[in-house]
């Protein structure tokens, strides 16, 4: 039976933190023993301690790291999920932010959807955008795409969903929005080129530091898994990344205020969001 001890588990997450951020908890040894059990039976590596290893010391480009991170990376989501903030985002935010840019002729409005996972979120956004916002044909709407999982970025670049993945969706933005072929539901091709997917560490500071220009950043439901300190790395990048008056969305349970006071707060309704002041 294979077992991964304590110590080549402390071992091997704190590896796995200093390359991705990302902090596994002693109660996720079971979640990791079993998701490995069948990765080194395929390799033909006989213990956790000889992959650690491996990892450190053969896997010098990093491929062996994906497919550990492909493995590791939960990827829950579904269409329109969390409701009540794409609200704020549709009736509020993005309607000021198009505002200022009229007045500015800025036709461009950009925003990153970060760990996007199997692309529901950025496809969700477009659709809010082609929705929403007056005349939308004369504006430049650039929506980026990004996450650590290799697997999950394929699946969202194919864009076909089960039912799961639509139970949220609105009837009319349904039958709008999406065509039903052999058993998937697949987001129109209007509103799948609006989005561009690119595989980013969120703790890969050369990759983060490229990123400029945004007027939206959604994060929603991925920082749960960092702690504070690159919790707060990761946050810092995203002040960076934003424009003057941009706005950053988080998961509900989650608290731009917790980990950063570098942002402004803004309330509408029982809602609070934060931005770049």
């Amino acid at each position: 039976m294979f077992v991964v001890t304590l110590e080549d588990y402390k071992d091997l997450t704190a590896f796995i933190y200093k390359k991705s951020g990302i902090n596994f908890e002693d109660k996720k040894r079971y979640f990791i023993n079993k998701r490995l059990e069948k990765r080194l039976s395929s390799l033909g590596i006989e213990s956790a301690r000889d992959y650690i290893r491996f990892l450190k010391f053969k896997d010098r480009e990093g491929e062996e790291f994906q497919e550990l991170m492909n493995l590791l990376t939960v990827n829950e989501t579904y269409f329109f999920r969390e409701f009540s903030t794409l609200e704020v985002f549709a009736e509020f935010c993005l309607q000021e932010i198009a505002e200022k840019k009229e007045k500015d002729k800025d036709d461009t409005i950009r925003i990153w959807s970060a760990g996007c996972s199997t692309g529901e979120e950025p496809y969700t956004l477009a659709i809010i955008v082609r929705e929403l916002l007056d005349r939308h044909e004369n504006w430049n709407v650039e929506i980026l795409a990004s996450d650590i999982d290799l697997n999950a970025l394929e699946k969202a670049k194919s864009a076909r969903y089960d039912d799961r993945s639509v139970k949220d969706v609105p009837e009319e933005y349904y039958s709008k929005y999406f065509n039903y072929v052999d058993g998937c539901h697949i987001p129109i091709k209007p509103v799948r080129d609006m989005v561009r997917f690119e595989h980013i560490n969120l703790n890969d500071k050369m990759q983060m530091r490229r990123q400029r220009g945004f007027d939206f950043i959604f994060c929603r439901n991925v920082l749960i898994y960092f702690d504070e300190i690159s919790r707060k790395q990761v946050v810092d990048h995203y002040y960076i990344a934003l424009n003057r008056g941009g706005y950053i969305f988080l998961g509900h349970s989650e608290s731009v205020g917790r980990i950063t006071t570098a942002f402004s707060i803004k309330r509408y309704g029982r809602n609070v969001v934060y931005y770049k002041g």
